[in-house]
């Protein structure tokens, strides 16, 4: 136990020193220095945030790579059930339009992961497409927010009152009865602003209505699983005791342990494998 967990360990921070930096994907462009095909592709790997090195590899061995590409991250967290409204979390991982983003699927310790391929396909892109709604609605009132802002503040230069003026009606009384109420009314309905033209729906947004079309394109091509086939060795100038724990014993274990695709039940028609060597 001991030994695989000091080798996952010793794995794990090989991938966070190794992952490949922003502005290499920025540098490549949308196209990734490749052909982008039709279709999604699930990178798993261990990482939180950031592009793993082994994609990397998939660049310099695929001839073409997919439209989408979604860097899946499983974490188990400390509670039964994980409900599946809430079970991925995204973010993006470059600008719009590389379509690429990074996903956290966690599991309570009572889920039972054994729901085949379809179904996780499924809820996996109903996430996606509520967080790319979800995103756009967020941009669109950050968007009118700023603008009602910027009126506000012309408005309030333009229509600053004399000192005089703004005393004598503060010292106006407060009308009691029922024309009051009346006359409150009526004032709240005709100062309550109508909203502005710039107020667009979701559905109107080019923006949106582009990747929601392009992510229905590229579901209705498929997925493809992209795994790595991690080896794992110590460096030439690493003690004896570590050599012998890392490439013999920890090598053992990974080599009769069940491997990914041994726990995923997708066909393997829809498995790609890329090896790469890890030098702890």
């Amino acid at each position: 136990m001991y030994t695989w967990n000091y080798g996952s360990v010793l794995k794990y921070q090989s991938e966070v020193r190794e992952k490949i930096p922003s502005n290499l994907m920025l540098d490549l462009g949308s196209n990734l220095g490749t052909v982008r095909v039709p279709g999604i592709g699930l990178v798993y790997n261990e990482l939180v945030q950031g592009i793993p090195s082994i994609f990397l590899q998939f660049l310099l061995c695929l001839p073409a790579l997919h439209s989408t590409i979604i860097f899946v991250c499983i974490k188990y967290v400390p509670i039964p059930v994980v409900p599946q409204e809430e079970r991925f979390l995204f973010r993006r991982v470059c600008p719009k339009d590389y379509h690429m983003f990074r996903c956290v699927a966690r599991y309570g310790y009572k889920d039972a992961r054994k729901e085949d391929h379809h179904a996780f396909e499924q809820l996996l892109i109903k996430s996606l497409d509520n967080f790319l709604r979800r995103e756009a609605q967020e941009s669109v009132l950050e968007s009118n927010v700023i603008e009602d802002i910027e009126n506000v503040s012309l408005k309030s230069k333009d229509c600053d009152l004399p000192s005089d003026s703004v005393t004598e009606e503060l010292r106006i009384p407060l009308m009691l009865g029922g024309n009051s109420e009346e006359s409150g009314t009526s004032t709240s309905l005709e100062a309550a602003p109508a909203l502005p033209s710039s107020y667009m729906s979701l559905d109107e947004d080019p923006s949106l209505e582009y990747e929601v079309s392009a992510l229905r394109e590229a579901t209705e091509s498929g997925f493809t699983y992209l795994l790595g086939h991690g080896d794992v060795r110590a460096k030439k100038n690493s003690f004896f005791i570590k050599k012998l724990v890392i490439n013999y014993f920890y090598g053992f274990l990974r080599k009769n342990c069940r491997g990914g695709t041994a726990n995923m039940r997708v066909p393997h028609t829809n498995i790609i494998q890329v090896g790469m060597t890890y030098m702890v």
